[in-house]
Formats: C-alpha cells, sequence, structure tokens
C-alpha cells in the first residue's frame, strides 16, 4: 500500500483541550484519525497559524504518543481574516500549487471537520478542482457514548460515478438537460444526439465560446437561445440573451450596432447607444452568420472576446460587458481566412468548442418527431389544434423521407410546410388533398436546385422534357417512378401507389392504372427498371 498523508488545520477550538491528563478524555479531531484502528495515517499536515504554535505541538506530541508510526509536518498558514473567502482561498491555492504532490507515490486525505466554514469550503473546492489530489476526510464525534474519544471517520470520494443513487440523479438530469437542448423532440439520429449530449456538457461547464456551423435553416439560433435558456436555469447567466444576423450588419451602422456609441459621435447621433454588446453583459450573445463580418467589426469583436472591453464608437474611454458567446455560420470560416476575408486570430479563438449541425436531408428518421412538434408550435401560436388524417400523415411521410425531398432550406422548409398545411386545414384535419398540394409547392420551391439531378427524372427525359412539365406532375411523376424501381413487379407498384383508393373499387387492376399513368407521358414499366 502507498503511504498515506493527511492535511488538515488545526482545530482551534475543537482540538483544544486543558493541558494535563483529562485532554485524553475529549474528542479531539486531529487525533482521532490517527487513533482508529483501520487507519494507518503515514504523515499528517498540519496547517496552523503562529498565533496557536503551542496547542499544535501539543497536538503533535499526542499523535506521537498513540501513532509513533505517524509523521506531523507542521505548516505555518496565516490569514489577516479567516472569514475572507477571497484570502483563504488564495493562500490555500498558492499552498496546494507549492506541496510537492506525488499521487503516483502516495495517497492523501484532506480533513474538513477543523477551520473554520470558509476554511473548509475551500478545500472542499480545491480538491473537487484536484488542486488537491485526495479524498475527503470527515470526523465527528463518537454519538451518546460519553468518553468515546475515537469518533467516527467517513472518506467522501469527489468521483460521483461510485455512488449509485447520486450517480444516477445526475444521468437523468443529463438526459433531461440534452431533452431541454432538443426542445423536448425526441429525435433519433444518433450522431445528432450525441452532438447534443456534448453540447450540454459544454455549455454547463464552459464559459468558452461555441461556434455552431452547418447549413441555413439548421437550427443553429434555437438551439443556441435552448443553451442559454439552461444556463439561465441552472444560475450560470443572469442577462439577457441577444441575437443578431451579421448579415444585416453593414457600413459605419454596423460598429455603432455592436459597440454603441456617444451623442454626437456622427452625424444623425441625437442620443447614446449602448449598443448589443452592453445589452448582453452578464448573458449571452448569439452573433448569427459571422463570417460576414467586415475586418474593423472582426478586431473589435476579438478584443471583446478576450479583455471584455471594447471602444464605443465617437468615444474616448473604453466600456466593458461580460457576456458568454456563440457565434453561427453556415460558411466554411477556414476557405475565409484562406482567401483573407476573415481574421485567423479570431477563428482560433472561436473554434475551440465547434459543433457541425446537420441539415434535414441527413437526418431523415427525425422528420417524424419534428413533425408533430411543428404541429404543437402551430397550436399555440394560432390557438388552434390541427392534426392529420392517417393517410395523408403516412403519403407526407413517405414524401418528406424520400430522395425526391431535399429539404434544402431545412427545418425551415419544414416548420414553414406544415403551416401551410395546418392553415389550409380549417377544420382541424389535413387531408391528402392538402398533402398532395404541399408535395406540389415543395417540388416548385426546390425545382431550380438539385432537385433536378437528385430525382431520377433526367435518365428518362431531356431537360427540354422536364422544362414542359407542370410542377405537380414532375413531383407526382418523380415518386411514381421512385416507386416503381423499388418494387418487384408492376402489381407491387400498383398497390403501394393505390393502396387508399383500391379499398374503394370493387375491383382492382393495379397493374393497368399504373401501365395507363406511365403512358400519359411515354412510359413505360421496362424502360423506368431498364434505366435504374
Amino acid at each position: 500500500m502507498k503511504p498515506l498523508v493527511v492535511i488538515g488545520f488545526l482545530g482551534s477550538t475543537l482540538d483544544a483541550a486543558k493541558f494535563g491528563p483529562s485532554r485524553w478524555n475529549k474528542w479531539r479531531p486531529s487525533l482521532s484519525i490517527v487513533m482508529q484502528e483501520d487507519l494507518r495515517v503515514d504523515r499528517f499536515v498540519l496547517l496552523h497559524g503562529k498565533l496557536h504554535n503551542r496547542l499544535a505541538d501539543q497536538i503533535a506530541e499526542d499523535i506521537e504518543s498513540v501513532s509513533p508510526e505517524t509523521t506531523v509536518d507542521q505548516k505555518f498558514l496565516e490569514f489577516d481574516d479567516p472569514w475572507e473567502f477571497e484570502e483563504v482561498y488564495g493562500k490555500l491555492l498558492d499552498f496546494a500549487r507549492g506541496y510537492p504532490f506525488d499521487p503516483d507515490k502516495e495517497d492523501y486525505l484532506i480533513h474538513i471537520t477543523t477551520g473554520t466554514h470558509v476554511a473548509q469550503i475551500c478545500l472542499f473546492l480545491l480538491t473537487e478542482a484536484r488542486y488537491l489530489p485526495g479524498r475527503l476526510l470527515q470526523t465527528q464525534p463518537g454519538g451518546s457514548v460519553k468518553g468515546n474519544v475515537l469518533g467516527r471517520v467517513s472518506m467522501i470520494d469527489l468521483d460521483l460515478s461510485r455512488y449509485d443513487s447520486i450517480a444516477s440523479r445526475f444521468s437523468i438530469q443529463t438526459a433531461e438537460d440534452s431533452s431541454f437542448l432538443k426542445s423536448g423532440i425526441e429525435t433519433k439520429n444518433i450522431a445528432f444526439n450525441t452532438l447534443i449530449d456534448e453540447i450540454e456538457q459544454v455549455a454547463g461547464r464552459s464559459k468558452a465560446p461555441i461556434l455552431l456551423t452547418g447549413p441555413t435553416g439548421a437550427g443553429k439560433s434555437q438551439l443556441a437561445r435552448r443553451i442559454y435558456e439552461l444556463k439561465k436555469l441552472k444560475h450560470q447567466v443572469s442577462g439577457s440573451f441577444v441575437e443578431v444576423n451579421c448579415a444585416t450588419l453593414r457600413g459605419d451602422s454596423a460598429m455603432s450596432a455592436l459597440f454603441g456609441h456617444t451623442k454626437g459621435a456622427f452625424t444623425g447621433a441625437a442620443t447614446e447607444r449602448a449598443g448589443l454588446l452592453r445589452t448582453a453583459n452578464k448573458g449571452m450573445l448569439f452573433l448569427d452568420e459571422i463570417g460576414e463580418l467586415g475586418a474593423d467589426e472582426q478586431a473589435m469583436i476579438l478584443r471583446a472576446i478576450e479583455d471584455k472591453r471594447f471602444l464605443p464608437v465617437g468615444a474616448d474611454k473604453e466600456a466593458d460587458s461580460d457576456f458568454q458567446l456563440i457565434v453561427g455560420t453556415n460558411k466554411d470560416l477556414s476557405a475565409a481566412v484562406a482567401n483573407g476575408t476573415f481574421r485567423d486570430d479570431l477563428l482560433a479563438r472561436l473554434n475551440l468548442w465547434t459543433f457541425a449541425l446537420p441539415g434535414l436531408a441527413d437526418r431523415k428518421e427525425d422528420i417524424e418527431p419534428n413533425l408533430d412538434y411543428e404541429l404543437d408550435r402551430f397550436a399555440e401560436r394560432e390557438g388552434n389544434r390541427v392534426t392529420f388524417n392517417k393517410e395523408a400523415r403516412d403519403r407526407y411521410l413517405k414524401f418528406a423521407s424520400s430522395p425526391n425531398a431535399l429539404w434544402s432550406g431545412n427545418f425551415r422548409d419544414l416548420a414553414a410546410s406544415v403551416t401551410r398545411m395546418a392553415t389550409l386545414s380549417p377544420e382541424g384535419r389535413i387531408g391528402r388533398e392538402t398533402v398532395d398540394l404541399e408535395i406540389m409547392k415543395l417540388g416548385r420551391l426546390w425545382q431550380g436546385g438539385v432537385v433536378e439531378k437528385n430525382d431520377g427524372m433526367h435518365a428518362l427525359f431531356s431537360d427540354e422534357e422536364l422544362n414542359a412539365l407542370d410542377p405537380f406532375d414532375r413531383v407526382q411523376l418523380a415518386e411514381v417512378v421512385n416507386v416503381s424501381r423499388n418494387s418487384k413487379s408492376m402489381s407491387e407498384a400498383g398497390r403501394t401507389l393505390f393502396a387508399s383508393s383500391r379499398q374503394r373499387r370493387k375491383s382492382a387492376n393495379d397493374a393497368d392504372r399504373l401501365k395507363k399513368y406511365l403512358a400519359r407521358f411515354g412510359l413505360s414499366w421496362a424502360e423506368i427498371n431498364a434505366e435504374a
């Protein structure tokens, strides 16, 4: 076993006793440690001021008499005011930094029973932060048994994972915090859930800037606000959440908006302006699209991050603001540094914690829970609960998860889509016709982009032929082609495509219906599958 070292304050009251044989009838916490049968102490580091030299010598002698194997190392630690937190913590920190700890060769126990309450708190904090690399040791009297000078000792390991009930509560709380960041949405994408778990840990433990990257509409702004709300619940911030889209800051007004200005700083500055940075004091500042900031604003932001100080426009005295920073961008900032439009020292300051949010097209398993979330938001916003009928919901989800759904606007597209369908369903039920109309609108929205390359239609039609198709026919036909290519036969494809309407027909020849539909566009089953 490694040698055991105890570090603790001399108890000027608890360790004190009359200098005579009667002192052995009193429980004295420092002495009781070395009297435990199952605890061998090799060295006792006794902290005390010069005012208590005599008592320290007496305790050292008594320890030697009951535990000859224990070496007492008296250390002077003077406080002008032992109840002044800053002084006590500072001097204990200096002691911890200067002490020759060697955890590989020695074990350490930090005694927290003696000393002022301030000293006990400081010992706890320094042990938790691992400046004192040991476990906490707590002593207490022997209860109701009179004359029990041994008392009891207990050790507290600050690795909370060792305590099942505490670890369980922390695990539950961590899961709740991650769910909070996701707005309670039961997301299924493993990579995204792992990302949120990491963000939850960083947000709770770090004050450093957080950089959120990802395409427009991926949820950077909403996530930033949820991080703020979580930190406010934990009393880690007390000020406001201030959000600004840097793409809207142009020219001379950019400096004024961010850093404020004095009265008369320029023509039209009739009053003083605090600026967004000062407004975010003690709170959180979210700078979205930070890659759009000009060079001068970047330099000022860097100074404000590092020193919490900046110079308002027209001022001759610096202002200060202690804010936590989150920034967002859909640009490659490393490429912006390479082409000279973004400062490399600012990027270096921002990218300690960088999290890339995936787009909706990369999280299609999360479309359904987000669909329900958007319906809840609509109900809360409009005071009107709207739901899908089953056929319409299945139809929408099938399209939303198909290769034809590009979601180029990500969650903004989904939110707008739900709002349109809910608004066009005054009776509170979204039906198949509303869904088909919405699919047509989304197809038209995405038609000018990658959809033309990814919907499989270029293999069947020329560009001129595709341009001649109505958007509604384009989207509907693309779905028919997709289902046909993923079916073993024309009959199976027909059953899939006409699953609902075939139930209302006395006789159904699904293959024939599909054949006639394809013939409208000059296509055949063999032609589609030959090109697959």
